[in-house]
């Protein structure tokens, strides 16, 4: 009779040992996920941090946003990864899963953001630096953005001698403290200019914002008697540039730096209008 229990009692320990391994390895489970900035710029990245428990050890921690995958570092129950800037206007959805060393994957519900930019500074956008004693296919005009978010060029005007001659579209974009250079007269380029440009005449550059705004302007030399530019005036073979970029006023430069940062060897031009 002893002998029967005995066997029992086994029987039962063993029983609940294989219940209780069950339960042992389950999977884990992701308790919180938060992301910061909750409201990211185009120069913001968005950390990603999960919160996990669970009696098995996480072995891989992993962030899905948008097609790509990142593995999250962290030990414990904490982990994170870095979703990197993304242009304005970009929608960003996302999961984490989480491997434990049992083998099971869980997956978290799906989060999602929309990168969103300030309104733009236009005053921060400005002529920059012009060219006109090359070839056609050489001569440009140069944009500087002096802000700290990207400037889109849609709709953004530039008109020469009072009549436009270029117009922005979408997916042309000034970066930050960067440069973009509209290079070619006269349409020998995709997106150059229409109109001509000589450095040997008066001419008047002027900028507007996707409104009609203007922002900006360039000018050398005056009209004549008629009200027409195009005045004949000493000719120069560099470009003028604001020295220093986007701030300095109009000067003399040898040196023509189309898309880069303007040449400081310079020297004032008395035909340029400051």
């Amino acid at each position: 009779m002893k002998k029967i229990l005995l066997v029992s009692l086994a029987a039962v320990l063993a029983f609940a040992g294989c219940i209780k391994d069950e339960v042992y390895k389950g999977p884990s489970t992701i308790d919180k996920v938060v992301f910061s900035p909750e409201a990211p710029t185009s120069i913001s990245p968005v950390t990603v941090t999960a919160t996990v428990s669970g009696l098995q050890k996480v072995t891989k921690a992993t962030l899905n946003y948008n097609g790509t995958s990142a593995d999250m570092t962290g030990s414990g129950n904490t982990f994170s990864a870095t979703i990197p800037a993304m242009p304005d206007g970009t929608e960003v959805s996302f999961t984490v899963s989480v491997e434990n060393e049992a083998g099971f994957v869980t997956t978290s519900d799906k989060y999602s953001f929309k990168v969103g930019d300030p309104a733009t500074d236009w005053s921060k956008l400005k002529l920059n630096e012009v060219y006109g004693a090359g070839a056609d296919e050489e001569k440009f005009f140069e944009l500087y953005n002096a802000s700290d978010y990207p400037i889109k060029l849609t709709g953004v005007t530039i008109s020469k001698d009072e009549g436009n001659c270029w117009t922005g579209i979408d997916g042309e974009v000034v970066p930050a403290k960067g440069f973009f250079a509209i290079i070619g007269a006269k349409g020998t380029t995709p997106r150059g200019f229409s109109s001509g440009f000589s450095a040997k005449k008066s001419v008047y550059i002027q900028l507007f914002d996707n409104k009609g705004n203007q922002i900006d302007a360039f000018q050398r030399g005056d009209k004549d008697d008629a009200g027409n530019w195009g005045v004949s005036i000493t000719n120069y073979s560099g470009s003028w540039s604001r020295v220093p970029d986007g701030t300095g006023k109009w000067m003399r430069t040898d040196t023509f730096t189309p898309g880069a940062a303007n040449s400081t060897t310079a020297v004032d031009d008395d035909y340029v209008k400051n």
